[in-house]
């Protein structure tokens, strides 16, 4: 595949696992319909990418809910065949939870540039998976990788944003939540921007970059957030 770089030369754009003192596996409670929910897009199970690279996980943590999600990039190279994209987050997944020995691949989901979306992190695709990608604000946020990079001046193609929008509205309809939103996050992890048990103040769409030191997910996708929240809260069917 044509820029493709292998695994130990990759720079992942997601910032280890964050362990949360007292959280553990548990279910999830039922929650009654709330309004403004989005239909969820269509979403490429795992097991299409994994193939036979699974690396032995433990138990897989939950939050209560989903109140923000954080938008990254992948630092990987740009000029893939789509067709390509589950060898590519095989890479990826090799790189964290092989070479760094994390306990799955950081991102609950990625997006490839033609807008197909990928489930990434294990553990259900509509529940609130604790996932390690943004330090400190890894519990009850959702993690969506824009497979490429997206630095100052790249294209960040139509297909890709789309994708993102419609995969937060849906992720954040189902508890209610306005993707303009300011949402208050507790830090966790006191290498985030913000000290352990601190508050924060976010959209309910942000950019990795909002919680942690990095560029991440680049200046050209940055500057498309506030696009992706106005239409991921059309999709939920607000004004």
């Amino acid at each position: 595949m044509p820029g493709l770089v292998a695994v130990t030369g990759l720079v992942l754009c997601a910032v280890g696992v964050d362990r949360t003192p007292g959280e553990a596996e548990r279910p999830v409670a039922a929650r009654a319909a709330v309004g403004h929910q989005a239909v969820r897009p269509p979403i490429v199970p795992r097991e299409r990418w994994l193939a036979d690279a699974a690396y032995t996980r433990p138990p897989t943590r939950y939050a209560d809910r989903v109140t923000a999600v954080f938008v990254h990039h992948t630092d990987s190279p740009n000029d893939y065949d789509c067709a390509d994209a589950p060898k590519i987050i095989r890479y990826l997944y090799a790189g964290q939870a092989g070479v760094r020995h994390w306990d799955d691949i950081g991102y609950n989901f990625l997006v490839d540039r033609c807008g197909t979306i990928y489930e990434g992190r294990a553990g259900g695709i509509d529940r609130a998976v604790v996932g390690a990608h943004t330090q400190g604000f890894n519990v009850g946020t959702a993690g969506i990788a824009a497979i490429g990079t997206f630095t100052a001046g790249v294209p960040v193609p139509k297909a890709m944003t789309d994708a993102i929008a419609a995969l937060a509205a849906w992720k954040l309809g189902l508890v209610g939540i306005d993707p303009r939103a300011p949402v208050r996050l507790v830090s966790t992890n006191s290498l985030s921007k913000f000290p352990a048990g601190t508050r924060g103040t976010f959209t309910a769409v942000s950019g990795h970059t909002d919680g942690y030191w990095t560029a991440c997910p680049g200046a050209a996708l940055m500057a498309r957030l506030p696009e992706i929240r106005e239409h991921a809260a059309h999709i939920q069917g607000r004004r």
